[in-house]
C-alpha cells in the first residue's frame, strides 16, 4: 500500500508543477501589464487580470514587493540573454546593433522606466547585476574595435538609449513598436556619428539610485 500511494503521490505531483508554472506565468504576465499601466495598482488587480485566485497568488509571491521584484529580475535576466544571444556575431558594431534591437524588441526598459523606485532589491540580483555589466563593456569594448563607435560613447549611454525607446508607448502595440526601431535606428545613427557629444556620460551611480525605494 505505501508503494502504491507514493507512486501515485509522484505521477501526480508533475500535473501540479504544471498548473503552478502556469500559474505563474499567467500571474508575472499580468503583473507587468497591470504595474507598467498604474505601479500603485493593488496586487488583486493582478490576480484579477491573470484569472487566478488571491490565495494562489499569495502562495507565490507573500506580497507586492515580491511580485515587483521577481517581475523585474526577470527582465534583467532577459537583457542579459538577449545580450548573449547578440554576442555571438563576430562584427562588433551589428553585434551592438543587433543587441540594442533585441532589447528594444523584448521591451525590458518599459520596466526601469516605471518600477524603479518602487520595491527594495536584495542581493540575489547582484550575479546578474554583473553579468549585465559585463556583457555592456564586452559590446562597448567590440564596437571601438570596430571603429564605427564614437570614442566617447561609454556603455552606460546605452541604457539611455534603451530607456529613449522605452519611453514611447502608444494604445497600439504594432504602432508602439515600429516607433519605438525608428528611433532606435536615429539614435544608433549618433553612436556611429562624428563631433562631440554636449554633456558628459552617465556616472556609476546615477542609474542605481533610482532603485532605492520610494513611498508610492
Amino acid at each position: 500500500m505505501p508503494k502504491t500511494v507514493e507512486t501515485a503521490a509522484q505521477r501526480a505531483l508533475p500535473g501540479r508543477k504544471a498548473q503552478a508554472a502556469r500559474n505563474d506565468e499567467l500571474i508575472l504576465a499580468a503583473a507587468r501589464e497591470v504595474f507598467l499601466a498604474e505601479p500603485k495598482a493593488p496586487i488583486s488587480a493582478v490576480a484579477e487580470r491573470a484569472g487566478v485566485g488571491i490565495s494562489a497568488l499569495y502562495r507565490r509571491y507573500p506580497g507586492k514587493e515580491d511580485l515587483l521584484r521577481t517581475l523585474c529580475y526577470d527582465g534583467l535576466r532577459r537583457y542579459n540573454a538577449e545580450a548573449e544571444a547578440a554576442l555571438e556575431n563576430s562584427d562588433g558594431w551589428a553585434a551592438l546593433v543587433d543587441f540594442l534591437r533585441r532589447v528594444v524588441d523584448a521591451d525590458v526598459h518599459s520596466l526601469t522606466v516605471h518600477l524603479a523606485g518602487t520595491f527594495t532589491p536584495d542581493e540575489s540580483i547582484l550575479p546578474d547585476i554583473q553579468r549585465s555589466a559585463e556583457l555592456n563593456d564586452e559590446f562597448l569594448r567590440r564596437a571601438r574595435e570596430s571603429g564605427r563607435l564614437r570614442p566617447e560613447v561609454t556603455a552606460a549611454d546605452f541604457g539611455l538609449i534603451l530607456e529613449a525607446c522605452a519611453a514611447i508607448s502608444l494604445p497600439d502595440p504594432d504602432r508602439t513598436a515600429q516607433l519605438r526601431r525608428r528611433v532606435l535606428a536615429l539614435l544608433v545613427d549618433g553612436l556611429s556619428a562624428t563631433g562631440e557629444l554636449p554633456g558628459p556620460p552617465p556616472v556609476p551611480g546615477e542609474f542605481a539610485q533610482r532603485w532605492q525605494r520610494r513611498d508610492l
